[in-house]
């Protein structure tokens, strides 16, 4: 077995802070110091390198500009690295995440985000064993092949699948859920992979996919909504694919106020995708009648795919732009990478 190596790409967050030791605020870290911090590292068997955003962020900063700009750090140094691991902000890492998993096509080898509710640098963090574990898994290798040739997250001893995990808690270190899908590993004593439901390797050449198109919505469904506000985001001129947050297993209002309002939204050419606000659970199109008439006017499944895939994946789709609209509809309905479980009610 070789000896294996590590990128950690650097975009910004909480886990890459110290503390300014002149007036206590905090500032990134220089990776130059990164073995202050963890000596531990030092002596581990991997070669770790250090890649930084050219403009590192607060994860609420993130835009799909950035989205691509970490996808073409992985995509450049594919061949050099066993593994990354990409520094990120919590608030923000699931969309960036299920981004990733779109943009890298045939991926066979482990990205791994991370990152962590309190600073590296003050004694009670999260960000020193959230590192030490990505590191870890994305250096696994058994009989030459990645344990996890995958896009996931890993926090508070836990390993997610990038694509369906939500963040579900601001002050918890456990921040992280997938709700519609079992974990990928869980970190104990030692790292029990659940290789049922890992990715397993295509072994095909990497393809890369930089383009976003941001023309997404959302109108997340609420008792009283006013039509002016249903017709505001519905028939919102610069919106191509709009996700409908419905009531829980895909259901909406059946009056003929918010009906015809989906109807001539579709009539101007734009895709609805019905995404559950439950965060456990899938769209089932036609179990009630309150979403029969969605499923009738062509309405699309979410079936289980969590919000922040259905975000970056709709922006993934347009941005192929050479997809006509039947054929990013259909592609919506697949699964592509793992971020949904199709189950048809019929």
């Amino acid at each position: 077995m070789s000896r294996r190596s590590v990128l950690i790409i650097y975009t910004g967050g909480t886990i890459g802070m110290v503390k300014n030791a002149k007036d206590g605020s905090l500032k990134p870290l220089d990776f130059e110091n990164f073995y202050n911090y963890l000596p531990v590292l030092e002596n581990y068997p991997v070669d770790i390198s250090f890649k930084s955003l050219p403009r590192v962020i607060d994860s609420s900063d993130m835009m799909p500009a950035f989205w691509k700009e970490i996808g073409q750090i992985i995509y450049d140094n594919y061949e050099e690295y066993d593994g990354f691991v990409v520094l990120h902000g919590s608030d923000t890492m699931a969309y960036t995440a299920s981004a990733l998993s779109f943009m890298l096509e045939n991926l066979n080898k482990p990205v791994i985000l991370t990152g962590s509710q309190l600073p590296i640098g003050m004694l009670r963090s999260d960000a020193r064993e959230n590192l030490i574990n990505s590191i870890e898994i994305a250096s696994t290798y058994e009989n030459d092949v990645p344990v996890v040739p995958e896009v996931a997250i890993c926090f508070e001893n836990k390993l997610f699948r990038g694509n369906r995990a939500a963040k579900i808690n601001a002050e918890n270190f456990d921040a992280f859920i997938t709700p519609n899908y079992p974990l990928l590993a869980e970190i104990g004593v030692h790292i029990r992979f659940n290789k049922p439901f890992i990715a397993k390797p295509t072994f095909k050449k990497l393809r890369f996919y930089g383009d976003f198109d941001v023309s997404v919505g959302i109108l997340k469904l609420f008792p009283g909504m006013p039509l002016s506000y249903v017709e505001s985001v519905l028939l919102q001129p610069d919106l191509k694919v709009i996700i409908l947050e419905s009531f829980g297993t895909g259901n909406a209002p059946t009056h003929a106020h918010f009906v015809n309002a989906v109807k001539k939204a579709i009539e101007q050419g734009k895709i609805i995708l019905n995404v559950t606000q439950c965060k456990g659970g899938s769209v089932m199109m036609g179990k009630y009648e309150a979403s029969k008439h969605l499923l009738d006017l062509g309405v699309v499944s979410g079936y289980d795919i969590t919000i922040e895939a259905a975000i970056t994946k709709s922006m993934f789709l347009l941005g192929l732009k050479k997809q006509q609209k039947d054929e990013i509809k259909k592609l919506l309905a697949t699964n592509l990478r793992g971020e949904m479980t199709i189950q048809d009610l019929y």
